[in-house]
């Protein structure tokens, strides 16, 4: 296995939507395929930004608006092909009905801590699919290590059972970096990350708002 950056392929339906409450707050991440539902629901409009203006258009509007947008779709946008017409995967929606806040918090779970460290082994460097990743705790819980941010890495499974109930000192392995507390979410660092997601730096405050992506 080598150290080059594991590829998934996605479909436009499964890439992320962020939802805003009623005040233009950051609340949620979905997938295409549930902001569609709310939309075609009346339960949202897709929030659309150009050349630094806001508009907002129903589930009928975006619909017409993506008709006239089809021949000059740029690369970082995505399409959804329907029977007679094609739609432009929305980025960001607002719920018309939705006052609640933003979830404050970070949850320590596996997706978070595979995303923290981009799912490369933090024993070998290698990458490798989530399906061939494990937890290690780096220091063992038989020699009362915690089941926390700061003792816990990625690891593959070959280098799991190489350092088995030891210490990495004791097996002779090294960490690529030592663990610690993300200051934000790592998932959602991958997304602003991503071009296809420069637009929901206009509502995302990373400074305050943790958000768990589902």
């Amino acid at each position: 296995m080598n150290g080059a950056p594991m590829t998934v392929q996605t479909t436009p339906l499964s890439l992320s939507v962020l939802v805003l409450n009623r005040s233009f707050v950051a609340v949620h991440i979905v997938n295409v395929r549930r902001a569609l539902t709310l939309l075609f629901r009346q339960l949202a409009e897709v929030v659309h930004i150009e050349e630094g203006q806001f508009a907002a258009y129903s589930f009928e509007s975006w619909r017409e608006l993506s008709a006239m947008r089809a021949s000059f779709c740029g690369p970082e946008e995505d399409w959804i092909k329907a029977v007679g017409y094609e739609l432009q995967a929305p980025r960001v929606i607002r719920l018309l009905s939705c006052d609640r806040g933003p979830t404050q918090g970070l949850r320590f779970n596996r997706r978070n801590v595979f995303a923290r460290d981009g799912n490369i082994c933090q024993y070998c460097g290698c990458s490798f699919p989530t399906s061939e990743l494990s937890l290690d705790h780096v220091v063992p819980r038989s020699r009362g290590g915690t089941t926390s941010w700061e003792n816990i890495v990625c690891a593959c499974v070959s280098c799991n059972v190489r350092k088995g109930g030891r210490t990495p000192h004791e097996a002779r392995m090294q960490l690529v970096r030592q663990p610690v507390r993300p200051k934000r979410s790592p998932l959602l660092s991958i997304k602003l990350g991503n071009p296809k997601y420069q637009s929901w730096k206009s509502f995302v405050d990373s400074a305050y708002w943790l958000v768990d992506l589902r």
